[in-house]
């Protein structure tokens, strides 16, 4: 039983990595067919996606509970069927995840907003990019209008800022998350 029940109009923080702190994407094809498959899972139960990153151990998401049970069911279908696609595909066998998705109540727009800048510094953190905008595998190119996808709903958090010019300075000054460094995969 999770712990978590979600409630309808309400954010949560969705993450997982691998088995062991293991890859789970190992080449291009592997983000791209997530992507794919988050899309599908999203428009089957009904959840909504604000925020991602995908990075090459674990995935980060912001989402929004839009029907009930939506959130639980979009996992995991999106975390089974991805597993069994990438067992199949490099000829492996056993747990791809950590285990199963683990989540985090967004209970303040603070924290809405300093989440979606860690999300998207993810991976100039990690050192496999400079700038965020640099990473094919997360909204940050969408939020900037450098991208048009429709699997994220940047609105949510730009109508909190005049300009996306002013969101990228807040995701760029981001010299100290510790406020929601302890509520984030490690």
């Amino acid at each position: 039983m999770r712990k978590t029940q979600f409630a309808i109009d309400n954010y949560y923080h969705v993450f997982n990595r691998g088995n062991e702190k293991q890859s789970i994407f190992f080449e291009n094809e592997n983000y791209l067919f997530f992507l794919r498959r988050l899309r599908r899972a999203m428009n089957r139960w009904k959840s909504e996606l604000i925020c991602y990153c995908l990075m090459p151990n674990h995935f980060h998401l912001i989402v929004r509970e839009v029907s009930e049970g939506g959130i639980s069911r979009m996992m995991l279908s999106l975390q089974t069927s991805y597993a069994k696609a990438i067992n199949k595909r490099y000829d492996r066998v056993g747990h791809l995840f950590q285990g199963p998705f683990k989540n985090i109540h967004i209970d303040r727009n603070e924290y809405l907003l300093y989440l979606s800048r860690y999300i998207h510094m993810n991976p100039v953190d990690a050192g496999l990019v400079r700038r965020p905008e640099e990473w094919d595998y997360s909204s940050y190119r969408d939020y900037m209008g450098l991208r048009k996808s429709a699997l994220a709903q940047p609105e949510v958090i730009l109508s909190q800022f005049s300009h996306r010019e002013d969101y990228r300075q807040f995701v760029m000054s981001c010299e100290d998350d510790s406020n929601i460094r302890g509520l984030t995969l490690e």
